[in-house]
Protein backbone atom coordinates (compact mmCIF):
# COMPACT_ATOMS: atom_id res chain seq x y z
CA UNK A 1 0.00 0.00 0.00
CA UNK A 2 0.98 3.44 -0.93
CA UNK A 3 1.67 6.08 2.23
CA UNK A 4 0.10 9.22 0.98
CA UNK A 5 0.95 10.84 3.80
CA UNK A 6 4.69 10.43 3.11
CA UNK A 7 4.43 12.58 -0.23
CA UNK A 8 4.23 15.96 -1.88
CA UNK A 9 0.64 17.01 -2.68
CA UNK A 10 2.11 16.98 -6.51
CA UNK A 11 3.39 13.29 -6.48
CA UNK A 12 -0.03 12.24 -4.92
CA UNK A 13 -1.91 14.48 -7.91
CA UNK A 14 0.29 12.45 -10.32
CA UNK A 15 -0.36 8.97 -8.94
CA UNK A 16 -4.35 9.81 -8.89
CA UNK A 17 -4.15 11.14 -12.48
CA UNK A 18 -2.70 8.20 -13.29
CA UNK A 19 -5.10 5.78 -11.46
CA UNK A 20 -8.09 7.59 -13.03
CA UNK A 21 -7.11 8.76 -16.21
CA UNK A 22 -4.41 6.73 -17.10
CA UNK A 23 -6.44 3.66 -15.90
CA UNK A 24 -3.06 2.55 -14.96
CA UNK A 25 -2.76 -0.77 -12.87
CA UNK A 26 -1.99 -0.49 -8.89
CA UNK A 27 1.78 -2.58 -9.62
CA UNK A 28 2.23 0.35 -12.13
CA UNK A 29 1.20 3.15 -9.67
CA UNK A 30 3.43 1.61 -7.11
CA UNK A 31 6.12 1.92 -9.17
CA UNK A 32 5.61 5.24 -10.15
CA UNK A 33 5.66 5.92 -6.72
CA UNK A 34 8.42 4.24 -5.76
CA UNK A 35 10.52 5.67 -8.60
CA UNK A 36 9.11 9.12 -7.88
CA UNK A 37 9.88 9.35 -4.42
CA UNK A 38 13.39 8.35 -4.76
CA UNK A 39 13.79 10.78 -7.45
CA UNK A 40 12.42 13.53 -5.21
CA UNK A 41 14.57 12.17 -2.11
CA UNK A 42 17.30 12.68 -3.79
CA UNK A 43 16.40 15.93 -5.52
CA UNK A 44 16.04 16.83 -2.04
CA UNK A 45 19.63 16.58 -1.29
CA UNK A 46 21.06 17.51 -4.49
CA UNK A 47 18.64 20.94 -4.15
CA UNK A 48 20.24 22.34 -0.63
CA UNK A 49 16.51 21.21 0.67
CA UNK A 50 18.36 18.43 2.88
CA UNK A 51 21.41 17.74 4.94
CA UNK A 52 20.99 14.19 5.38
CA UNK A 53 23.82 11.67 4.41
CA UNK A 54 21.08 9.00 4.25
CA UNK A 55 19.15 9.96 1.09
CA UNK A 56 16.15 6.21 1.61
CA UNK A 57 15.17 8.43 4.53
CA UNK A 58 15.14 12.06 3.44
CA UNK A 59 11.26 13.21 4.45
CA UNK A 60 9.49 14.65 1.08
CA UNK A 61 5.72 15.20 2.24
CA UNK A 62 6.55 18.73 2.60
CA UNK A 63 8.14 19.63 -0.49
CA UNK A 64 6.16 22.14 -3.33
CA UNK A 65 6.17 23.82 -6.55
CA UNK A 66 9.00 25.92 -5.98
CA UNK A 67 11.02 23.02 -5.57
CA UNK A 68 9.74 21.59 -8.81
CA UNK A 69 10.48 24.31 -10.49
CA UNK A 70 13.93 24.56 -9.58
CA UNK A 71 14.86 21.20 -11.12
CA UNK A 72 16.57 21.65 -14.62
CA UNK A 73 17.77 19.28 -17.45
CA UNK A 74 21.34 18.87 -15.74
CA UNK A 75 19.72 18.04 -12.29
CA UNK A 76 17.98 15.36 -13.23
CA UNK A 77 21.16 14.25 -15.51
CA UNK A 78 22.80 14.07 -12.22
CA UNK A 79 20.13 11.77 -10.67
CA UNK A 80 20.79 9.30 -13.70
CA UNK A 81 24.65 9.62 -12.93
CA UNK A 82 23.83 8.54 -9.29
CA UNK A 83 21.81 5.79 -10.50
CA UNK A 84 24.45 3.97 -12.37
CA UNK A 85 27.94 5.69 -10.14
CA UNK A 86 26.27 5.04 -6.81
CA UNK A 87 23.56 2.57 -7.06
CA UNK A 88 25.15 0.52 -9.98
CA UNK A 89 21.58 0.11 -11.51
CA UNK A 90 21.23 -1.44 -15.08
CA UNK A 91 20.70 0.44 -17.67
CA UNK A 92 17.55 -1.24 -18.60
CA UNK A 93 16.95 0.30 -14.82
CA UNK A 94 17.85 3.92 -15.38
CA UNK A 95 16.24 3.96 -19.15
CA UNK A 96 12.49 2.51 -16.51
CA UNK A 97 12.90 5.22 -14.16
CA UNK A 98 13.85 7.58 -17.09
CA UNK A 99 10.45 7.06 -18.30
CA UNK A 100 9.00 7.47 -15.14
CA UNK A 101 10.29 11.24 -14.48
CA UNK A 102 9.34 12.13 -18.21
CA UNK A 103 5.06 10.77 -17.89
CA UNK A 104 5.73 12.28 -14.68
CA UNK A 105 6.98 15.78 -16.12
CA UNK A 106 5.15 16.09 -19.02
CA UNK A 107 2.09 15.58 -16.41
CA UNK A 108 3.37 18.39 -14.27
CA UNK A 109 3.79 20.54 -17.40
CA UNK A 110 0.45 19.97 -19.19
CA UNK A 111 -1.58 20.41 -16.18
CA UNK A 112 -0.14 24.21 -15.75
CA UNK A 113 1.37 23.42 -12.21
CA UNK A 114 4.76 24.21 -13.94
CA UNK A 115 5.72 26.14 -16.99
CA UNK A 116 9.15 24.31 -18.12
CA UNK A 117 9.47 20.21 -18.61
CA UNK A 118 13.12 19.70 -17.30
CA UNK A 119 12.75 16.60 -18.82
CA UNK A 120 11.60 17.19 -22.25
CA UNK A 121 15.18 16.88 -23.73
CA UNK A 122 16.24 13.80 -21.93
CA UNK A 123 18.12 11.34 -23.76
CA UNK A 124 17.58 7.54 -23.70
CA UNK A 125 20.85 5.61 -22.18
CA UNK A 126 21.79 3.31 -25.15
CA UNK A 127 20.75 -0.45 -24.03
CA UNK A 128 22.75 -3.30 -26.16
CA UNK A 129 20.60 -5.81 -27.29
CA UNK A 130 20.43 -9.13 -25.21
CA UNK A 131 19.29 -12.21 -26.38
CA UNK A 132 16.57 -13.23 -23.89
CA UNK A 133 17.18 -16.58 -21.77
CA UNK A 134 15.08 -19.81 -22.44
CA UNK A 135 14.69 -23.22 -22.10
CA UNK A 136 15.23 -25.42 -25.13
CA UNK A 137 12.18 -27.74 -26.34
CA UNK A 138 14.23 -30.45 -24.41
CA UNK A 139 14.41 -28.57 -21.28
CA UNK A 140 11.05 -27.99 -21.39
CA UNK A 141 9.87 -31.31 -22.09
CA UNK A 142 11.92 -32.40 -19.08
CA UNK A 143 10.33 -29.83 -16.56
CA UNK A 144 7.02 -30.95 -17.58
CA UNK A 145 7.43 -34.70 -17.26
CA UNK A 146 9.30 -34.44 -14.11
CA UNK A 147 5.82 -31.40 -13.13
CA UNK A 148 3.31 -34.37 -14.22
CA UNK A 149 5.32 -37.23 -12.04
CA UNK A 150 5.75 -35.90 -8.98
CA UNK A 151 3.42 -37.19 -6.56
CA UNK A 152 1.43 -34.60 -4.11
CA UNK A 153 -1.90 -33.57 -3.84
CA UNK A 154 -1.42 -29.96 -5.88
CA UNK A 155 0.72 -31.84 -8.99
CA UNK A 156 -2.30 -31.13 -11.34
CA UNK A 157 -2.81 -27.55 -10.19
CA UNK A 158 1.40 -27.24 -10.54
CA UNK A 159 1.31 -28.92 -14.13
CA UNK A 160 -1.41 -26.57 -15.23
CA UNK A 161 0.24 -23.74 -13.82
CA UNK A 162 3.86 -24.50 -15.84
CA UNK A 163 1.83 -25.63 -18.94
CA UNK A 164 0.12 -22.33 -19.44
CA UNK A 165 3.50 -20.94 -19.04
CA UNK A 166 5.54 -22.50 -21.68
CA UNK A 167 2.53 -23.19 -24.18
CA UNK A 168 1.22 -19.36 -23.77
CA UNK A 169 4.08 -17.14 -23.31
CA UNK A 170 1.96 -15.20 -20.58
CA UNK A 171 3.18 -12.73 -17.63
CA UNK A 172 2.60 -13.93 -14.01
CA UNK A 173 0.17 -11.41 -12.78
CA UNK A 174 -1.78 -12.59 -15.98
CA UNK A 175 -1.71 -16.35 -14.48
CA UNK A 176 -2.79 -15.30 -10.94
CA UNK A 177 -5.76 -12.77 -12.37
CA UNK A 178 -7.39 -15.76 -14.44
CA UNK A 179 -11.03 -16.60 -13.72
CA UNK A 180 -12.87 -19.67 -14.54
CA UNK A 181 -15.00 -17.58 -16.35
CA UNK A 182 -12.24 -16.08 -18.38
CA UNK A 183 -12.23 -19.42 -20.02
CA UNK A 184 -14.55 -20.05 -22.86
CA UNK A 185 -14.31 -24.41 -23.27
CA UNK A 186 -15.78 -24.76 -26.01
CA UNK A 187 -13.43 -21.88 -27.93
CA UNK A 188 -10.49 -22.89 -26.61
CA UNK A 189 -9.59 -19.20 -25.40
CA UNK A 190 -9.50 -17.38 -21.97
CA UNK A 191 -8.81 -13.76 -21.65
CA UNK A 192 -6.55 -12.29 -19.65
CA UNK A 193 -5.68 -9.13 -18.85
CA UNK A 194 -2.23 -7.87 -19.24
CA UNK A 195 -0.30 -4.47 -18.57
CA UNK A 196 -2.23 -1.42 -18.49
CA UNK A 197 -5.13 -3.39 -17.71
CA UNK A 198 -5.60 -4.71 -21.34
CA UNK A 199 -7.37 -7.43 -21.86
CA UNK A 200 -6.23 -9.72 -24.73
CA UNK A 201 -7.41 -13.12 -26.11
CA UNK A 202 -5.35 -15.88 -25.24
CA UNK A 203 -5.95 -19.39 -27.62
CA UNK A 204 -5.46 -22.79 -26.13
CA UNK A 205 -3.99 -25.80 -27.44
CA UNK A 206 -4.36 -29.43 -26.46
CA UNK A 207 -2.17 -29.63 -23.71
CA UNK A 208 -3.23 -26.45 -22.07
CA UNK A 209 -7.13 -27.20 -21.91
CA UNK A 210 -6.08 -31.11 -21.10
CA UNK A 211 -4.02 -29.91 -18.18
CA UNK A 212 -7.09 -27.17 -17.24
CA UNK A 213 -9.19 -29.70 -16.82
CA UNK A 214 -7.58 -32.24 -14.99
CA UNK A 215 -6.94 -29.46 -12.69
CA UNK A 216 -10.76 -28.54 -12.46
CA UNK A 217 -11.59 -32.33 -12.04
CA UNK A 218 -9.86 -32.16 -8.39
CA UNK A 219 -10.02 -28.12 -7.90
CA UNK A 220 -11.85 -27.79 -4.38
CA UNK A 221 -15.08 -26.71 -4.71
CA UNK A 222 -15.82 -26.09 -0.54
CA UNK A 223 -14.88 -23.62 1.88
CA UNK A 224 -12.92 -21.14 -0.52
CA UNK A 225 -12.03 -17.29 0.62
CA UNK A 226 -14.74 -15.44 0.06
CA UNK A 227 -14.74 -13.42 -3.51
CA UNK A 228 -11.99 -16.12 -4.42
CA UNK A 229 -14.85 -18.53 -5.89
CA UNK A 230 -13.95 -17.87 -9.21
CA UNK A 231 -10.28 -17.79 -9.03
CA UNK A 232 -8.66 -20.94 -11.22
CA UNK A 233 -5.88 -21.46 -9.43
CA UNK A 234 -6.04 -21.78 -5.63
CA UNK A 235 -3.53 -22.38 -2.47
CA UNK A 236 -3.55 -24.72 0.04
CA UNK A 237 -5.33 -21.37 2.26
CA UNK A 238 -8.52 -22.07 -0.44
CA UNK A 239 -8.02 -18.50 -1.95
CA UNK A 240 -6.28 -16.87 -5.08
CA UNK A 241 -2.83 -18.75 -5.54
CA UNK A 242 -0.74 -15.74 -4.85
CA UNK A 243 2.85 -14.57 -6.98
CA UNK A 244 5.22 -15.92 -3.96
CA UNK A 245 3.58 -19.24 -4.16
CA UNK A 246 3.42 -19.43 -8.35
CA UNK A 247 7.43 -18.74 -8.27
CA UNK A 248 7.56 -21.06 -5.67
CA UNK A 249 5.81 -23.50 -7.41
CA UNK A 250 8.10 -22.51 -11.00
CA UNK A 251 11.79 -22.60 -8.92
CA UNK A 252 10.60 -26.25 -7.16
CA UNK A 253 9.95 -27.87 -10.26
CA UNK A 254 13.25 -26.61 -11.91
CA UNK A 255 15.27 -27.73 -9.41
CA UNK A 256 13.56 -31.04 -9.47
CA UNK A 257 14.28 -30.96 -13.72
CA UNK A 258 17.75 -30.43 -12.45
CA UNK A 259 17.59 -26.63 -14.23
CA UNK A 260 19.62 -23.66 -12.91
CA UNK A 261 17.15 -21.70 -10.80
CA UNK A 262 19.70 -18.74 -11.06
CA UNK A 263 19.00 -18.95 -14.56
CA UNK A 264 15.81 -19.54 -15.00
CA UNK A 265 12.44 -18.12 -13.52
CA UNK A 266 8.19 -17.91 -13.89
CA UNK A 267 9.46 -14.88 -16.91
CA UNK A 268 12.26 -17.36 -18.16
CA UNK A 269 9.18 -19.83 -19.15
CA UNK A 270 7.60 -16.65 -21.17
CA UNK A 271 10.51 -16.51 -23.13
CA UNK A 272 10.51 -20.06 -23.79
CA UNK A 273 7.51 -20.11 -24.93
CA UNK A 274 7.96 -17.53 -27.30
CA UNK A 275 10.79 -18.45 -28.42
CA UNK A 276 10.27 -21.94 -29.43
CA UNK A 277 7.07 -21.01 -31.36
CA UNK A 278 9.03 -18.63 -33.34
CA UNK A 279 11.91 -21.16 -33.86
CA UNK A 280 9.40 -24.28 -34.44
CA UNK A 281 6.42 -22.75 -35.58
CA UNK A 282 7.26 -20.72 -38.21
CA UNK A 283 5.04 -17.79 -36.52
CA UNK A 284 4.75 -14.51 -38.24
CA UNK A 285 6.35 -11.76 -35.62
CA UNK A 286 2.66 -9.63 -35.41
CA UNK A 287 1.08 -12.93 -34.44
CA UNK A 288 3.66 -13.29 -31.64
CA UNK A 289 3.40 -9.54 -30.68
CA UNK A 290 -0.10 -9.84 -30.04
CA UNK A 291 -0.22 -13.14 -27.96
CA UNK A 292 2.54 -11.87 -25.23
CA UNK A 293 0.82 -8.97 -25.29
CA UNK A 294 3.55 -6.67 -26.22
CA UNK A 295 2.72 -2.56 -27.07
CA UNK A 296 5.71 -2.17 -29.76
CA UNK A 297 6.95 -4.67 -31.92
CA UNK A 298 10.58 -3.67 -31.12
CA UNK A 299 10.03 -6.00 -27.95
CA UNK A 300 8.86 -8.45 -29.83
CA UNK A 301 11.96 -9.08 -32.05
CA UNK A 302 14.02 -9.62 -29.41
CA UNK A 303 12.74 -13.65 -30.45
CA UNK A 304 13.50 -13.39 -34.13
CA UNK A 305 -1.32 -8.23 -40.90
CA UNK A 306 -2.03 -10.12 -37.68
CA UNK A 307 -5.37 -12.15 -37.47
CA UNK A 308 -7.38 -14.40 -34.81
CA UNK A 309 -6.17 -17.64 -36.96
CA UNK A 310 -2.77 -16.46 -36.43
CA UNK A 311 -2.60 -16.10 -33.50
CA UNK A 312 -4.37 -19.56 -32.43
CA UNK A 313 -1.70 -20.62 -35.10
CA UNK A 314 1.09 -19.64 -32.98
CA UNK A 315 -0.40 -21.43 -30.12
CA UNK A 316 -1.12 -24.69 -32.00
CA UNK A 317 2.64 -24.56 -33.40
CA UNK A 318 4.19 -24.87 -29.67
CA UNK A 319 5.87 -28.24 -29.96
CA UNK A 320 4.74 -28.69 -26.77
CA UNK A 321 1.03 -28.77 -27.57
CA UNK A 322 0.89 -32.55 -27.89
CA UNK A 323 2.28 -33.12 -23.98
CA UNK A 324 -0.03 -33.99 -21.93
CA UNK A 325 0.14 -36.14 -18.91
Amino acid sequence: MINQKENPDFLNSFLQYSTVILNKSKNSIKEYNYDLSNFFKFMSNHLGYSSSENIKEIDIHELDLEFLKKITLNDINSYLFYLRDSLNSKPTTVSRKLSTIRIFFAYMTEEKFIDINPAQNLKNPKLGKRLPKYLTLEESQKLLHVTADEDNRNNKRDYAIITLFLNCGMRLAELVGINIKDIKFDECQMSVTGKGNKERTIYLNKACMTAINNYLSVRPKDKIKSGDEDALFLSERLERISRRTVQHVVNKELQRAGLDTTKYSVHKLRHTAATLMYQYGNVDIRALQELLGHESISTTEIYTHVSNNQVRNAVESNPLANEME
